[in-house]
């Protein structure tokens, strides 16, 4: 079962696509995929009324993929993967690494990705999104953060280097740029995936393969993020975490680094979550 949200930017409308490909309107059940959705059994919502065969369906032939989710805050793990601590030159880190995206980075998988006015540091990173279902507190197991999981997605967690690095202040001033966060093209619900930690993902910029990894060679697990996560934050359905990205970034390149500029194409994807295509433009 894939959730997505289909639709002009700001009119996006709830949906859900099962194997066959057919695709069911969900907005007679749901307002939209967001944290009220996830948090009062929005999955198990929807999957009886596919069993009950009361959803209609929803034509998406020519309509825009919007991101599947609504996210409230979305919180980022740096240099989770040891290859890329080491391309970039810095240690591994004995605790995750913490910082903030704002929810109004999200823009749809297909969706145009602009760099910023007097950027020359702009980076791709592929990664897997997780999204919270449940309400996680002071978590004090990997089993109990893995109860609170409700989904996962992928994740672009695109960067301005410069800004992230060289400004001063924290990496959040890199990661906030406008439309810095292509997500989806779908939501997969958590019990959907057997293994989070067993998944291939790989990025391409203008046909060239970049970033190809597996998810088993994060340092910290998806469960242990979470519960992580939850001694310093409360994690409310429809938050999102981006766990980290691989080897492969323009900043881990020899000079001169291969940053994006207008007119790149990048591409992504994560097995069993879909693929993403962005057009680079100049903000």
């Amino acid at each position: 079962m894939q959730l997505l949200r289909v639709g002009p930017v700001g009119e996006e409308r709830p949906a859900v696509r099962i194997d066959d490909g057919t695709t069911y309107d969900l907005l007679g059940l749901t307002s939209d995929i967001d944290g009220e959705f996830l948090g009062n059994d929005g999955v198990s919502r929807v999957r009886e009324a596919l069993e009950a065969g009361s959803l209609p369906e929803l034509a998406t032939e020519g309509v825009r993929i919007g991101p599947p989710l609504r996210p409230g805050k979305i919180i980022c793990i740096g240099l989770n993967y040891s290859d890329h601590a080491e391309e970039t030159g810095a240690d591994i880190p004995g605790e995750p690494v913490m910082f903030l995206k704002t929810p109004d980075t999200v823009v749809g998988p297909y969706d145009e990705v602009l760099v910023p006015r007097k950027s020359v540091k702009t980076d791709w990173e592929v990664e897997l999104g997780v999204v919270i279902g449940r309400t996680a507190r002071y978590l004090e197991s990997e089993a109990d953060a893995l109860a609170c999981i409700g989904g996962y997605v992928l994740s672009h967690d695109v960067s301005e280097r410069e800004f992230q690095i060289e400004r001063g202040g924290t990496w959040d001033k890199g990661k906030n740029c406008e439309t810095f966060n292509p997500l989806g093209p779908f939501l997969v619900p958590a019990d959907e995936i057997p293994d989070p930690q067993n998944l291939e993902l790989r990025l391409w910029v203008n046909g060239e393969l970049k970033q190809n990894s597996s998810t088993k060679n994060m340092i910290f697990p998806v469960v242990e993020i979470v519960r992580y996560l939850s001694q310093f934050t409360v994690l409310r359905p429809g938050d999102m975490i981006n766990t980290g990205t691989p080897a492969g970034v323009a900043l881990g390149q020899p000079e001169p680094k291969p940053y994006l500029k207008a007119g790149d194409v990048v591409e992504l994807e994560i097995e069993g979550l879909g693929k993403q295509r962005q057009t680079l433009g100049q903000a």
